[in-house]
């Protein structure tokens, strides 16, 4: 039987280590999960170019295990942009389905959350991510793709997402935040839905 190999994709100046990343990786560490959240540039052309290069070779290397998206944010819409690409079961947590025009408020200097370093973030970088927009809706089933929205995320309007994807497994909380509030809670039924998609 095949295992999920799961990819954590964080979000717009976050990295591999920000919350959700931390406690999934201990999650799948304590459940002997295999388990990856890069720290990706803030640049889009190279965060995918990175995202693809890992993609493709995990799946050359790796014939036991499926591998498995997760993405937060930003993370979500690169996310589904790999989902798509190579067909891979795949969790979105509050994300970006409109990167580019949600991301034109953030223009000039940003700030990475973990070292507080800033970082220009440029009109570039929005072409990049409104020229990668897939076109909505997209059919992705509720088998493949599992939906995660607080109404409360002050940043995302969560009912763009659920829009986007009707066909998804959709868990749609009321309050919350962008961050989503409780999310600990839900990686067990999480990686049983990864469990369940690498089988199928």
């Amino acid at each position: 039987m095949r295992k999920p190999l799961v990819i954590f994709i964080h979000g717009f100046g976050s990295n591999g280590f920000g919350s959700k990343a931390q406690a999934t990786r201990d999650y799948c560490h304590a459940h002997d999960i295999r388990f990856i959240a890069p720290s990706l540039s803030h640049i889009p052309a190279l965060a995918l170019q990175t995202l693809e290069e890992l993609i493709e070779q995990l799946q050359l290397a790796a014939n036991s295990y499926q591998v498995c998206l997760m993405g937060s944010s930003l993370g979500g819409f690169y996310a589904q942009t790999m989902a798509l690409k190579y067909r891979l079961p795949l969790v979105l947590i509050n994300p970006s389905m409109h990167a580019g025009a949600s991301l034109k408020r953030a223009l000039g200097t940003a700030i990475n959350y973990f070292d507080e370093s800033p970082y220009e973030w440029r009109e570039s970088y929005v072409a990049t991510l409104q020229a990668i927009e897939p076109s909505y809706p997209l059919d992705l089933d509720n088998s493949r793709c599992w939906l995660m929205v607080q109404t409360g995320d002050e940043l995302l309007d969560y009912r763009e997402a659920v829009a986007a994807l009707p066909n998804a497994k959709h868990t749609i909380e009321q309050g919350g935040d962008h961050g989503f509030q409780g999310f600990g809670n839900h990686l067990s039924a999480i990686m049983a839905f990864f469990q369940a998609a690498t089988n199928r």
